[in-house]
């Protein structure tokens, strides 16, 4: 048989485990995105599959397509959930630490954490990339970038509230700022690959918000 009737057979077969699979208990659905984010990182949008996330997890490829249908609407299902956690990501990292500039480093340090090594950064960028071609993908990571920007806005205003940062510091210029150096943080860190991830966005934002700071204050370099 020919590789379109290959094809064929094997969606059959996924289509056929859906079937007879059912919907184990003990596997929420938050556990197979994680996962999915996960086989992401380690091998980029070619070898993303439904096998592959199911076997990261511990299911069949069947239970997957009863929940989400496709490949496709995995990954609209995962870029929904990461715009619901860009929030809980905020409210988490404010509670922890004293410091809003402080909390800003964390928020930066944490939402970079999936991209840890030059290949990891190298998958979640292609992925980026289909992004910014599909709409309903394009919909979620616009709303992951947007709760971002207000995160650091508002950590950049509790800061001048707090003194940390002078009076009358444009909090919104800033948080673009700090939005695209973290961006762009990423991807000279994966060229030059000269330290860590965290150690350069620690870096860049303490150097770009530096003479925002109050007299009674100096660039914060602590580990979050």
């Amino acid at each position: 048989m020919g590789p379109a009737g290959d094809l064929i057979n094997e969606q059959s077969f996924i289509y056929w485990e859906a079937l007879v699979a059912g919907r184990p208990r003990g596997v929420e659905d938050s556990v197979i995105l994680r996962g999915a984010a996960d086989v992401m990182g380690r091998v980029g949008p070619a070898g993303l599959t439904l096998a592959a996330v199911a076997s990261e997890v511990g299911l069949v490829a069947g239970t997957l397509v009863q929940r989400f249908g496709s490949k496709h609407g995995l990954l609209v299902a995962l870029a929904k959930q990461s715009a619901r956690d860009a929030d809980a990501r905020y409210e988490q990292v404010r509670t922890e630490q004293a410091s809003a500039l402080a909390a800003l480093i964390s928020l930066a340090v944490e939402s970079m954490t999936p991209l840890a090594t030059p290949e990891s950064f190298a998958n979640h960028l292609a992925f980026l990339c289909m992004d910014l071609t599909d709409p309903q993908l394009h919909e979620h990571a616009l709303a992951v970038h947007q709760a971002q920007g207000r995160a650091i806005e508002t950590l950049l205003t509790a800061a001048v509230s707090s003194g940390e940062l002078r009076t009358g510091t444009d909090t919104a210029a800033l948080a673009g700022s700090v939005q695209a150096i973290i961006a762009g943080a990423g991807l000279t860190w994966a060229l030059d690959r000269q330290g860590t991830l965290p150690q350069r966005l620690r870096q860049e934002i303490n150097t770009l918000v530096s003479p925002h700071l109050s007299s009674s204050n100096s660039p914060s370099s602590e580990e979050s």
